[in-house]
């Protein structure tokens, strides 16, 4: 892509648009995603910010200058040479291989859907190397820091409603995602509905709309109920229907009604905050570096494969398309029964 003239001037104001076409192909590079792919709408969000970061990134290398407020064009005119710079120049202020790959394969699918509709005769992107993802094991706690965890979560509440409240919320979330290895957006998404007290399962929608019905154990039923009884009421005041699932008519009066968990103003929890609840239990422990909702997914999943589970079972729990997901964490496990082998046996 060649470069045009002088480097625009500092402005304090918003970062500038995306040219119209650009946008335009963006909207229906979404379009196509959410009814054409049936991706939800956290996927189609990462997929729009890696393509509008591509354009903002080649835009200010290029020292393109906005045109009342908008970059010029940029999608139409990308070259080979213009990704391999911009994933070089990511590369070099530290984003991770398995970010890299994740933002190659979503200017991949833009491009070629882009030449699908007819906006780009050739797709750019197909001699595009993607950069090999980490083989990094993910963090997962051993069996007695996630004892700590939730024994920590679980003591005495404090004597305020309010924080008595919060701190039987925070009880049950960590306890869920250990008990299930729910995505943490899948979590946020429950509905009270969506639990049930008797067989101890809930029915969660995954990725792409999938629905799978996950079970819970005794600790996790305990602490739900502890939520919903004591806790969920002082959240959302002027609520009659306390921890039963409403029906199917329904007295709700939005989704922040239905949901199983809320924030501290009544509103359905964000990914955000779950994040920060699990960050600060994980601190608590003091001998883990280990930080976010996804060390309990790959904790639940490492701690089903030690005790037995077999392989289908946990996949279909975590909701993997793919067995080769579920096969890193048997990597795991491994590692720990070799680290167990060496510190104890004698002829290790």
């Amino acid at each position: 892509m060649a470069s045009s003239t002088a480097p625009p001037a500092p402005d304090a104001g918003t970062p500038p648009r995306l040219a119209a076409r650009d946008r335009a192909w963006v909207e229906g590079f979404a379009d196509h995603l959410r009814h054409e792919r049936n991706r939800s709408d956290q996927t189609v969000r990462a997929y729009l910010s890696d393509v509008e970061g591509l354009v903002t990134e080649v835009a200010e290398h290029e020292q393109l200058v906005p045109v009342e407020g908008a970059w010029p064009e940029v999608l139409g005119g990308l070259d080979l040479a213009d990704l391999r710079g911009w994933l070089g120049r990511l590369s070099a202020v530290g984003r991770s291989r398995s970010t890299l790959a994740r933002k190659t394969a979503s200017v991949r699918v833009f491009m070629a859907w882009a030449v699908r509709e007819g906006h780009l005769e050739q797709d750019p992107s197909l001699r595009l190397s993607s950069p090999k993802r980490s083989s990094t094991l993910p963090d997962a706690l051993s069996a007695g820091q996630a004892g700590r965890l939730l024994d920590t979560a679980g003591a005495p509440a404090p004597e305020d409603a309010r924080e008595r409240a919060v701190a039987l919320r925070d009880a049950a979330l960590l306890e869920v995602l250990y008990a299930t290895g729910l995505r943490v957006s899948e979590l946020v998404g429950l509905d009270r509905r969506d639990v049930d007290h008797e067989r101890r399962t809930l029915v969660v929608t995954g990725k792409g709309g999938k629905q799978r019905t996950v079970p819970f154990g005794a600790p996790a039923a305990t602490a739900l109920d502890r939520w919903l009884v004591h806790g969920r009421r002082v959240l959302a005041p002027g609520d009659p229907s306390d921890h039963r699932p409403l029906s199917a008519s329904g007295t709700a009066s939005g989704p922040a009604r239905d949901a199983l968990f809320l924030g501290v103003r009544g509103g359905r929890l964000g990914v955000r905050q779950v994040r920060e609840v699990v960050n600060r239990a994980l601190a608590g422990l003091g001998d883990t570096a280990a930080r976010g909702p996804h060390v309990l997914r790959h904790t639940a999943a490492t701690h089903l494969l030690d005790g037995g589970a077999d392989l289908r079972s946990v996949q279909e729990l975590l909701g993997h398309s793919s067995l080769q997901t579920t096969q890193l964490y048997t990597h795991i496990s491994v590692e720990r029964l070799r680290e167990g082998y060496r510190q104890a046996h004698p002829r290790a």
